[in-house]
């Protein structure tokens, strides 16, 4: 009975009737990183691997990004004061410490069913490695929750466009109907285990 729901469920995102890429984009600093981390939370129950960004300030300045796994991993994404040929604003961006990064992160587990990712953007998409990656994500039958550049074009604009892409627009006013939309969504779709709960929490 269980292998025959998950094939009726392939079946109907093979269709196009429910997609399974969920997309959230806005302008910075509504609130992106805090709903996926928020959303990691929720969804605990399913086990989810990925990352989200989150700033470097020194004395009250910023000065880069650095990267956190789902688990608790560390790297480093830009910073002012490195050495880089790639940069993005005032910001030297470590393709390689980050691209070390993604390798120790599960993404090819056959097990894993739900990915989060914060956050598709022009820095991330430096990265041949991290644009190869988020395709094969994208097409697998695993479930992405991720962030997207509010603007941009190459791969940024194609996610965008994708047919098995759910797109949604987060702004203060809906940020907090957008957790539990999306938790809720995820998690009835994937029923998890009995006694399992999605653990909404309150934007603070």
């Amino acid at each position: 009975m269980r292998n025959n729901k998950r094939e009726i469920k392939e079946r109907i995102i093979s269709l196009g009737l429910l997609k399974k890429n969920l997309i959230v984009t806005g302008l910075p600093g509504v609130g992106k990183t805090t709903l996926i981390k928020k959303l990691s939370e929720a969804l605990k129950h399913l086990h989810p691997v990925g990352f989200y960004t989150a700033e470097i300030r020194e004395g009250g300045v910023r000065k880069g990004f650095e990267l956190i796994s789902l688990e608790g991993k560390k790297g480093l994404l830009s910073h002012k004061e490195i050495r880089s040929p790639y940069q993005v604003g005032y910001y030297k961006v470590d393709i390689q410490g980050f691209e070390d990064f993604l390798i120790s992160i599960s993404f090819s587990n056959p097990s894993i069913r739900l990915i989060i990712i914060d956050e598709i953007g022009k820095m991330e998409c430096l990265s041949d490695r991290f644009k190869k990656l988020l395709k094969e994500i994208l097409n697998s039958e695993k479930w992405v929750i991720a962030t997207l550049a509010l603007k941009g074009s190459g791969l940024i604009a194609e996610v965008k466009e994708r047919e098995d892409v759910q797109l949604f627009e987060i702004t203060r006013k809906n940020r907090d109907s957008l957790l539990k939309e999306i938790s809720d969504f995820v998690s009835q779709t994937h029923q998890p285990d009995r006694g399992a709960q999605s653990s909404l929490v309150k934007w603070e």
